[in-house]
């Protein structure tokens, strides 16, 4: 099974964003989307360091995608999608009006962002020349394993949500510039003091989910410790990794013995606790009733499921 780094969500210092990459030029990792996927504001802080990060991770045989904006709407976010194309390099759609950008028959991949949630749309991504897709965080074991047969049917490779805050919701407002008194256009990059995003709490201060400038994430880093062996067993072709701050190619270096088989079932959970004590793990969207649950807590063997 190969293992993805999707696209960074977060709102980082350009030296901050250079260092992360060069790292993972020798970290285990197959794939690294490279981009910005959340808010297009960001992006010319780091943009002209993309064509050099390419490069690197090229030379160091990873294979790279080009990440397309969640949600394309600005004059210049339609230019700047359109510019994509133009690089060389396949590009992962997260927004279905990026395919007005691309050549007919050109290949491409498809984000988590996008709706597969069928085998007649996984079938027409496809027929438009999908040849990778990272499925929706959001869908159980079943529905994973009926696309990934279909995918395989079809020549394309299935890829779902390994680690890292869950993608829950992009919005055309800015949730960190209002809680800030600014509005979206005078946002002054309020995102940029949460590197990982910031925390919210329900009223009766109850952990509830992340804020990340536009986008809602889960409070709960998904972790498919326990479903990598059922997910290699339905077709499932890689994991995709989420980029956090702190710790990252540790991380990555512990999927890669888990996927190997040099770490057994609950292992990996353990290490990523032991490393960051009171962070929440999650993998009920997979083999549970809601996706907040975690099964390492209950003791579940989830292969039993």
């Amino acid at each position: 099974m190969e293992l993805t780094v999707g696209p960074n969500q977060f709102f980082w210092p350009a030296d901050t964003w250079s260092a992360f990459y060069d790292a993972l030029e020798n970290a285990p990792v197959d794939r690294v989307v490279v981009g910005e996927l959340v808010c297009s504001k960001r992006l010319p802080f780091y943009q002209d360091r993309i064509p050099d990060t390419i490069s690197g991770l090229i030379d160091a045989g990873k294979t790279v995608f080009l990440t397309s904006l969640a949600m394309i709407t600005l004059k210049r976010e339609r230019k700047l999608m359109a510019e994509l194309v133009e690089m060389g390099v396949t590009v992962e759609i997260n927004d279905l009006t990026m395919l007005s950008y691309l050549p007919q028959g050109c290949d491409f991949a498809v984000g988590p962002l996008v709706n597969v949630y069928s085998e007649s749309t996984l079938s027409w991504l496809a027929s438009r020349g999908a040849r990778h897709v990272c499925l929706p965080p959001e869908l159980p074991l079943g529905s994973v394993e009926v696309l990934a047969k279909v995918a395989g049917d079809l020549g394309v490779s299935v890829e779902v949500w390994g680690h890292g805050r869950l993608p829950l919701a992009i919005s055309g407002r800015c949730y960190h510039a209002r809680l800030h008194g600014r509005s979206k256009d005078n946002c002054q990059f309020a995102c940029e003091d949460d590197s990982d995003g910031l925390d919210v709490a329900s009223l009766d201060e109850q952990p509830f989910m992340t804020m990340n400038g536009v986008q809602t994430l889960s409070h709960s880093y998904a972790c498919t410790d326990q479903q990598i062996e059922l997910l290699a067993d339905v077709g499932v072709a890689a994991l995709r990794l989420s980029p956090q701050s702190e710790g990252f190619t540790q991380l990555c270096e512990l999927y890669r013995k888990r996927v190997d088989g040099a770490l057994g079932i609950g292992a990996l959970a353990e290490e990523v606790t032991a490393a960051a004590p009171g962070i929440r793990l999650s993998d009920g969207f997979l083999t549970g009733s809601s996706g907040a649950e975690w099964s390492g807590a209950l003791g579940c063997d989830t292969r039993k499921q």
